[in-house]
């Protein structure tokens, strides 16, 4: 009997499944999606100071954190079209992301040693992400400074929208770009997220 004949074959004699069943069944469908080769992107909601944060990530690394304010089910099904619609929940391709993030909420961690998948951004807003680790934990940089570290000092407003549109926040720490004279600017999870992420890291 195949793997797949076994698994209907175990929902249809479970008449009332126990949340126990469930996630048994849930597991032996992700082992079989990974192991034929169709798994390309797993997920799952940790919570954090800031609120719930969603978490995805293929077969080469994390590709996205989300805030609640973005919508997490607007999020998924983004990623079903522009990755791949064979998607799953699951912890174990994130557990090492939600280790290390738990250790930044609790002050433990100042860097994130993770494989990032960077396929979501392109052109100069990759050329800007790929800059905002060197921005030290509890340390802030300007829109202008990180224009000039990513190369074009005159793209001060793209390198606003490459925060804005950073896929993988608190990772890459967009949220320690602010504005030449010292006020917050805009944050893809909101002002009082940004306020606590800084509030977090100079408290260190």
């Amino acid at each position: 009997m195949s793997t797949d004949t076994e698994l209907v074959a175990t929902l249809a004699a479970l008449t009332e499944p126990s949340d126990a069943d469930v996630r048994r069944l849930h597991r032996r469908l992700v082992a079989t999606a990974a192991d034929a080769g169709v798994l390309d992107l797993t997920y799952r909601t940790i919570d954090t100071p800031v609120g719930p944060l969603l978490l995805a990530a293929t077969e080469i690394g994390l590709v996205r954190v989300a805030f609640a304010v973005e919508d997490h089910d607007a999020v998924l099904q983004g990623l079903a079209d522009r990755i791949s619609p064979r998607i799953l929940r699951s912890s174990a391709r994130l557990d090492d992301v939600a280790r290390e993030i738990d250790e930044y909420f609790t002050g433990r961690r100042h860097t994130f040693d993770l494989a990032l998948d960077w396929r979501l951004s392109t052109g100069f807003r990759h050329a800007v992400l790929r800059v905002l680790p060197a921005i030290a934990y509890g340390r802030t940089a300007s829109y202008a400074e990180v224009a000039r570290l990513a190369g074009s000092p005159k793209a001060v407003r793209a390198v606003g929208s490459a925060c804005a549109s950073n896929p993988l926040p608190v990772v890459v720490p967009c949220h320690r770009v602010i504005r030449s004279d010292g006020a917050m600017g805009g944050y893809l999870g909101g002002a009082e997220a940004k306020h606590a992420l800084l509030d977090l890291e100079a408290a260190a």
